[in-house]
């Protein structure tokens, strides 16, 4: 447990800053899940629609993103839901769903067109530092900003030493499921269906894809590149899980 004085043991339990292993794969000893998913209907996962903060930057999201970088951070919401309550109940109904929410909103808020241009930095950490900025002027408390700050710069921080947020893990599962199909039990189908009808792909595989290389091509030195400057733009196009999937829409 964290001895930090900036801020209360109940406050690093509802932002998500309890330190969990970065590989999620141990994290699930190797098994495709830790607890078999339930079927979740979209109406039975709710969002934090109540939370003023959400709600401008659900605004915020839906004005600056392109609709297939919006309809994923939803989904990877939706995902993130489903992982949380299946996959690790000790933390579901203590982390803050606002918390996560803000998290998948603002996640690729970096990649937009002009915010890919208006930096010499990584996507992820441009976006960080957009949404805590974003978020403590919309008077988000410092755990809270901080801790959206912190998964969003570390979301694509995948491997296999070391620690990370338990919100960073959450999203960092809940995005290589999205973008790549990894892992793919550890959502039940009925609720892969009902998620990508509610929020569809429209070619998000192809339109990630071409973002990744998008951003390696203007910044030969982008984080991304860890994953392979083939294998990950690659192993996004051709994702095998969500490819019945990626034309729903258009």
């Amino acid at each position: 447990m964290s001895s930090t004085p900036a801020a209360s043991i109940d406050e690093i339990v509802k932002h998500g800053w309890d330190a969990v292993l970065v590989d999620g794969n141990a994290i699930l000893n190797g098994k495709p899940y830790i607890h078999k998913p339930s079927p979740l209907a979209v109406k039975d996962i709710p969002f934090p629609s109540d939370d003023p903060i959400v709600v401008k930057v659900q605004d915020y999201a839906k004005k600056h993103l392109i609709e297939q970088t919006y309809n994923h951070s939803m989904r990877v919401y939706h995902w993130g839901y489903s992982i949380l309550k299946d996959q690790f109940p000790e933390q579901f109904g203590k982390l803050s769903l606002a918390t996560w929410a803000l998290t998948c909103l603002l996640h690729d808020i970096g990649t937009t067109h002009d915010n890919l241009r208006a930096t010499l930095l990584s996507f992820e950490f441009y976006g960080g530092i957009l949404a805590l900025n974003l978020t403590k002027e919309l008077g988000a408390p410092q755990a809270q900003s901080e801790a959206v700050a912190e998964a969003i710069i570390r979301h694509q921080d995948l491997g296999t030493v070391g620690k990370i947020t338990f919100l960073g893990q959450l999203v960092q599962l809940a995005t290589i499921y999205d973008n790549m199909g990894i892992n793919p039990q550890i959502v039940d189908e009925k609720t892969r269906v009902e998620v990508s009808e509610a929020f569809p792909r429209k070619g998000w595989s192809g339109c990630f894809s071409k973002t990744i290389r998008e951003e390696n091509g203007l910044k030969p030195w982008a984080h991304t590149t860890h994953l392979g400057e083939e294998d990950f733009p690659e192993g996004v196009k051709n994702n095998e899980l969500m490819k019945p999937y990626d034309s729903w829409g258009l």
